[in-house]
């Protein structure tokens, strides 16, 4: 079952087209990353899913509901500018956004308690915002953001601020409520931990949905002929290149010495497998043989320059 159905959903702002004809579906229980370069509609979409924004047409469903004020509380929405009231304590301040939420005060508390302590901010509950560091503020808003619970979460650039160790510790709440049933919508340019985290993505630009799907999926349907292998011993890279089974080939022994010679090749249109490892081995025993997936990056820049 679908958390949320999105239906040919547009938004214009005077001449500007921030969303065109947009559809996409995320599955109960996935982690999708929401991708896209600036400007290319991810907020707009953001706001509008949470009800903050109206949509021109289209239409936008959570579980089967028609996005308003009871559909939203099932959604945790921390937007990118943060927006934390500076004088309040972190008690009240969290509490205060899970009641409006519709959380029960007590059960809201419970769940705070445990979220601090998670974070090492246990002590922090009757100090005022403004006192705190930036990561620690960072870490309230999140903690707001969860408190009651949601069944959708969607958070918005989360690891700004993060040093690495926040990070890791803010990657491993995802995965516990990830392995709980919530379902993640991650909106991020930190391609490293999209790739790490997500198991689908869906990639924006100009208002429109240029991809969509499984992340390993669209990796398989984007990858080249591009081969990497280590093998026991030096291999004669002249004889390779002119065996006419590939176009090119490059040497990384520094990177790999321990392991082995690596090398990277692309191999000619229409060469198998087979017929490439049967040529090395003539060489040297081969230890390592792996088709080469694009990074998250590559499909990133190459979507979003050249295919418009």
């Amino acid at each position: 079952m679908n958390i949320l159905t999105i239906r040919n959903l547009n938004k214009r702002y005077d001449n500007v087209e921030a969303l065109s004809d947009f559809t996409l579906d995320v599955p109960e229980g996935s982690i999708l990353g929401l991708l896209g370069p600036n400007g290319a509609g991810k907020t707009t979409l953001l706001r509008i899913i949470n009800g903050i924004l109206s949509k021109d047409s289209g239409e936008v469903r959570i579980l089967d509901e028609e996005v308003n004020l009871k559909a939203a509380r099932k959604i945790g929405y921390m937007p990118e500018e943060r927006g934390l009231y500076d004088n309040m304590t972190v008690a009240n301040q969290i509490l205060f956004f899970g009641q409006l939420k519709g959380g029960s005060p007590a059960r809201l508390r419970e769940v705070m308690r445990e979220y601090l302590n998670l974070f090492n901010i246990g002590d922090f509950e009757n100090r005022k915002v403004k006192e705190l560091s930036k990561g620690n503020q960072q870490k309230v808003q999140i903690i707001a953001t969860l408190v009651h619970e949601p069944k959708l979460l969607i958070l918005d650039e989360p690891f700004s601020g993060f040093d690495p160790i926040n990070g890791a510790l803010l990657q491993e709440l995802i995965d516990r409520l990830h392995t709980n049933g919530t379902t993640v919508m991650l909106s991020s340019h930190n391609m490293h931990a999209v790739e790490e985290m997500c198991d689908s993505i869906a990639l924006i630009n100009q208002g429109r949905l240029l991809l969509a799907g499984s992340l390993g999926d669209i990796k398989e349907a984007n990858k080249t002929d591009e081969i990497l292998i280590t093998t026991a011993s030096p291999i004669d890279t002249e004889i390779l290149n002119n065996s006419g089974l590939i176009t090119f080939i490059t040497e990384n022994q520094g990177k790999n010495a321990r392991k082995g010679y690596a090398y990277k090749l692309l191999k000619n249109d229409g060469v198998v497998n087979a017929d490439l490892i049967s040529e090395i081995a003539k060489q040297a025993d081969i230890r390592h043989f792996e088709e080469a997936l694009p990074s998250l990056n590559d499909i990133f820049i190459n979507y979003t320059s050249h295919k418009q």
